[in-house]
C-alpha cells in the first residue's frame, strides 16, 4: 500500500419529514440503469459500528458475489474509514463488508488510541508540568489521546491499491475523504477518481486531487483535543466534520444522483435524562459530549432539510434542470434506538484508566453517556451496534434493495435475505435472532 501523499488542489473559475425516511425527486420512477448511487457515512467515533451493521444488511440483500452498489464512496471522521474499506472492496463488496465488520466486531480501545496506565501517567505528568512552568520546560501533549494503534491498525487492513484496481476495472468511480484545514479554517475533500473529466468540469474549490493514503483517514478522524492533528503536504488537518456545512456535496459533485446515507444519531436526538434534586450545570464531559454530537450530527440535518427543498424546486419547475440543479434521491439510515444509553449498559467495559478519566471529567453516569458512546470502541457495545444496524435495515430490506440493486440487472435477493430466519454469519453474530416473513 502506498502512503505517499501525491495531493495537488484545484478550483475552477412531526412527521413533516424524518431523516428515517426515502427522501424521493420527481426523477425517481425513472429508471435507474443510467443513474450513480453514491454512499455518505457521517461520522462518529465507536458508534460508526452502526453503520458496519447497515452496510452487512446490505451485502446480504445482493447477490453473494456482486461488486459494491455504490460507485461513489464519501465518509468523515470514523465514516472516513469505513468509507475507504468499502472502497478497498468494490469489486467483491460481501468480502470487503465481512472483513470490516471482524474488525469492528473484536475492537477494544487499545488499537484506537493508548489508554494504558502507564501512557495516561505520562501524559498526565506532562500536562501538569506545562501549567505549573507555563510551558517553558514543558510544552502539552499535542492531544488528550495517542492515535498511534489506530494508524498501525489502517495500515494492517487496507491496501488502496485494491480500490485504485477496482477503479481501473469499473467498479468505483471516486474516494472522497474529508477533512478540515486548520490554516486555511476550511472544510476540504481529498479526492482519488477515474472521473477527473467529471469532476474538473464543476465549479468546486473544496476539492483536493490526491492520492489517498492511511494518512488521509488520520486527518479526517483527528477529533480535536483527544486526537492530535496530522500533517498533509505540509499542511495540518483536523477532523472531518469540522467546518462542515454541506456534508452530502461531495457525493453530489462527484456524480452521485443516488445517496445511501447512514447517520449514527436516532431520529429523536441527543436526550439529557432529568435529575429529581432539580437542575445542575452541566459537568465538563456532559458539555464535551454535547460538542461531539453537534459536530458529528447537525451539518448532516441540515444537508438533508436542503436537498429536500431542492428536490421540490426542481420539481415544480417548468424548466429541466433549473439553475444546473438536478433531482436527488436519499435513502436515510439512522438508528431506531438511542446509542447513548446502549454505550450507558457497556460503560464498565471501558479500560479502568479510562472510566477513572471519564469520572474525573463528569462522565461517569448518564449525563457523560455521549461522551462514552463516541470513545466505547469495545467488542460489547460495537457488537450490539452492528446488530441495531443490521436489524434496521432488514426491517426496510425491500425499500433497501430496490436503491442498491444493481443497475440494469434483475437480481433478486437470496433466501439468506428473503425467507424465514435469516442464519448467524459473520454479518450478524452475535446479533439478537430475528425472524423474517417472505
Amino acid at each position: 500500500m502506498r502512503s505517499a501523499d501525491q495531493s495537488a488542489s484545484f478550483a475552477q473559475p412531526k412527521n413533516q419529514y424524518r431523516w428515517v425516511s426515502t427522501v424521493r425527486s420527481v426523477a425517481s420512477s425513472k429508471a435507474s440503469a443510467s443513474r450513480t448511487t453514491g454512499l455518505v457515512l457521517t461520522g462518529g467515533g465507536a458508534r460508526s459500528a452502526y453503520q458496519v451493521g447497515v452496510l452487512g444488511a446490505v451485502a446480504r440483500l445482493l447477490p453473494k458475489n456482486a461488486p459494491s452498489p455504490f460507485r461513489v464512496v464519501t465518509g468523515m471522521s470514523a465514516g472516513a474509514i469505513v468509507a475507504a474499506a468499502v472502497a478497498c472492496h468494490a469489486a467483491r463488496y460481501r468480502e470487503g463488508v465481512l472483513a470490516l465488520e471482524r474488525v469492528w466486531r473484536n475492537f477494544h480501545v487499545d488499537q484506537v488510541f493508548r489508554a494504558d496506565a502507564p501512557s495516561m501517567v505520562r501524559a498526565g505528568a506532562r500536562w501538569g508540568l506545562a501549567l505549573l512552568t507555563a510551558g517553558r520546560l514543558m510544552s502539552p501533549p499535542e492531544s488528550l489521546f495517542d492515535s498511534a494503534p489506530l494508524r498501525r491498525l489502517l495500515h494492517a487492513h487496507l491496501d488502496f491499491g485494491l480500490m485504485r484496481q477496482a477503479m481501473a476495472l469499473g467498479y468505483l468511480d471516486a474516494l472522497g475523504i474529508a477533512a478540515a484545514s486548520y490554516r486555511g479554517a476550511r472544510s476540504v475533500a481529498f479526492i482519488e477518481t477515474s472521473m477527473h473529466d467529471r469532476l474538473v468540469s464543476h465549479a468546486w474549490s473544496r476539492a483536493v486531487l490526491a492520492e489517498l493514503s492511511v494518512q488521509h483517514l488520520m486527518a479526517s478522524s483527528a477529533v480535536p483535543f483527544l486526537f492530535p492533528a496530522v500533517e498533509v503536504d505540509g499542511e495540518y488537518y483536523g477532523d472531518g466534520a469540522m467546518r462542515q456545512i454541506a456534508p452530502l456535496s461531495s457525493a453530489i459533485h462527484l456524480g452521485a444522483d443516488r445517496l445511501f446515507v447512514i447517520g449514527v444519531r436516532d431520529s429523536a436526538g441527543a436526550r439529557v435524562p432529568r435529575t429529581t434534586s432539580g437542575p445542575r450545570p452541566p459537568t465538563f464531559g456532559q458539555i464535551a459530549g454535547f460538542m461531539l454530537d453537534t459536530l458529528f450530527i447537525d451539518a448532516l440535518d441540515a444537508g438533508l432539510a436542503q436537498l429536500h427543498r431542492l428536490n421540490r424546486l426542481v420539481a415544480q419547475s417548468s424548466i429541466p434542470d433549473p439553475e444546473g440543479l438536478r433531482p436527488i434521491d436519499a435513502l436515510v439510515m439512522t438508528p431506531s434506538a438511542d446509542l447513548s444509553a446502549i454505550a450507558t449498559r457497556h460503560a464498565r467495559a471501558l479500560p479502568r484508566t479510562l472510566r477513572m478519566l471519564l469520572r474525573t471529567l463528569g462522565a461517569a453516569n448518564a449525563s457523560g453517556a455521549e461522551l462514552v458512546s463516541y470513545l466505547l470502541f469495545e467488542s460489547s457495545y460495537t457488537r450490539e451496534l452492528i446488530a441495531l444496524g443490521y436489524e434496521d435495515t432488514m426491517r426496510r430490506r425491500d425499500e433497501v434493495f430496490e436503491f442498491c440493486a444493481p443497475a440494469g440487472r434483475n437480481a433478486v435477493p437470496g433466501p439468506d435475505a428473503r425467507g424465514g430466519r435469516t442464519e448467524q454469519s459473520a454479518l450478524e453474530a452475535g446479533a439478537r435472532p430475528v425472524a423474517y416473513a417472505s
